[in-house]
């Protein structure tokens, strides 16, 4: 074991158990087998498909706005 090993080691013991999870998640990025590369998510899932009422949404506006003066 290198003299740095021991000392990581020596310094990780004195840390409070409750935060060694931050610990674990910092090691976890650096030893990741990914590359690096970030995760891709699909946005797609959450585009709604449009509606009769989203095509025409300024019209749709006006309405509401002129029903509102009585």
């Amino acid at each position: 074991m290198t003299a740095l090993r021991q000392c990581i080691i020596e310094e990780l013991e004195r840390v409070p158990e409750d935060k060694l999870h931050i610990i674990m998640q910092f090691i976890g990025t650096l030893t990741d087998e990914t590359g690096g590369e970030k995760k891709r998510y699909n946005l797609e899932q959450f585009v709604m498909p449009p509606t009769e009422r989203g095509q025409d949404a300024d019209a749709y506006v006006r309405e509401l706005r002129n029903n509102d003066r009585l």
